[in-house]
């Protein structure tokens, strides 16, 4: 018999609180290996925290977070950071040309592997020699991604990534990161836009209030955020979640 293998991060009773205040509330799921996990809900409700929890950015308060089946404080966080890449929420290039920021994720990296990434982020080789700080806002948020991608990670983790974006670079995004998915490399999506979230993702998880909605809390936030009422849509990371 062939042993089935761990989820790609397990959450067991976590709790984080943050200046005296329950940003998770005894919170337990796991997220699927494969494919993109968008985890939703309005704001103030944990997602970023939970986010920061996948790659050590945030540590529990109580409880364990586990990662391919191994506890998160049992493993070296920069090691940890290579396999699980983080892009938030505002782009934020360095100084330079694109090719000087992405050679801060990867000093020794060849031509061959930063071309390489910024083609799975959606921009061509010429962008090498730009001003990273010249970029528009979606470009940026490419370069990003690339620099990110460069490291190689085994998972994705996405904080409100498009959220600055026009209706353009955003659907751009969301191409970009779906053929990365289904190239094997798994994505954990934080967003308020349910629509972005029905098409980009493979499964949800909804939070509310530091904890995972019941079935009918989802269904009831899925339907008012999809008729567009205002306590859903206005979801969005308030610079904690």
């Amino acid at each position: 018999m062939t042993a089935t293998a761990p989820p790609l991060f397990s959450f067991n009773d976590v709790s984080v609180s943050v200046d005296g205040r329950l940003a998770l509330d005894r919170v337990s799921l796991q997220i699927e290996r494969t494919g993109i996990t968008a985890v939703v809900g309005p704001s103030g409700s944990g997602k970023t925290t939970l986010l920061r929890l996948c790659n050590r950015l945030t540590v529990p308060s109580s409880g364990w977070v586990r990662y391919r089946g191994e506890p998160l404080d049992q493993l070296d966080p920069l090691t940890l950071r290579r396999a699980v890449g983080m892009v938030f929420q505002v782009p934020t290039p360095f100084p330079g040309t694109v090719r000087d920021n992405l050679l801060v994720a990867v000093a020794d990296a060849s031509e061959v592997a930063m071309v390489a990434a910024l083609e799975d982020a959606g921009l061509e080789r010429s962008f090498l020699s730009r001003d990273a700080q010249a970029l528009s806002g979606g470009e940026a948020q490419r370069v990003c991604l690339a620099r990110t991608l460069l490291t190689e990670p085994a998972v994705l983790l996405l904080d409100e990534p498009t959220s600055a974006l026009d209706i353009d670079a955003r659907l751009a995004f969301e191409g970009v990161v779906r053929r990365i998915a289904d190239a094997g490399t798994s994505v954990v999506w934080v967003t308020h836009d349910l629509e972005q979230a029905q098409r980009v993702a493979d499964r949800s998880i909804v939070l509310m209030g530091g904890r995972v909605a019941s079935e009918a809390e989802a269904r009831r936030f899925v339907q008012r955020g999809v008729a567009g009422q205002p306590d859903a849509q206005n979801g969005g990371n308030d610079g904690s979640d």
